[in-house]
């Protein structure tokens, strides 16, 4: 289980998912409402519930999914999933970009960016792995 390649992609997947929720995916000026001035402000995914919740279901399914390596076909489908949930984490951080006056990318985006990448390589190794377990059954029979 652990000495299979796409065990460690899905670990580094939810280790880097675990680490956005506390290092800021942007910063930037946003306007307070109440005193019209412009507050600096690192926004992580504490910042949104939904953002966290997100986060935080990424990094828990991909861990749970390296324990799903007697069903492959699931294995990939749940990664599949995850990496659609990363891919809508990104879009809302960048919805929630929107609201800022100003505001640049920090290393947190970088992270958020690897997640999918990560999960996509875990399901090219998963499914690497199960067309050599076919091929072996193959020559078994």
């Amino acid at each position: 289980m652990i000495q299979r390649i796409q065990s460690v992609w899905l670990m580094i997947a939810a280790a880097i998912t675990a680490a956005g929720c506390w290092l800021s995916f942007f910063s930037g000026n946003k306007v307070n409402a109440t005193t019209q001035t412009k507050e600096w402000i690192e926004f992580t995914a504490p910042h949104n519930l939904l953002i966290l919740v997100l986060t935080v279901t990424i990094a828990v399914v991909a861990l749970v999914t390296i324990f799903m390596y007697k069903d492959r076909k699931r294995q990939i489908l749940v990664t599949f999933v995850n990496a659609i949930i990363a891919i809508t984490n990104i879009a809302l951080y960048f919805n929630a970009k929107s609201m800022f006056v100003e505001a640049n990318l920090d290393l947190g985006a970088l992270l958020g960016f690897a997640t999918p990448v990560f999960l996509l390589l875990a399901i090219r190794a998963i499914y690497k792995d199960e067309q050599m377990v076919k091929s072996a059954d193959r020559l078994r029979d």
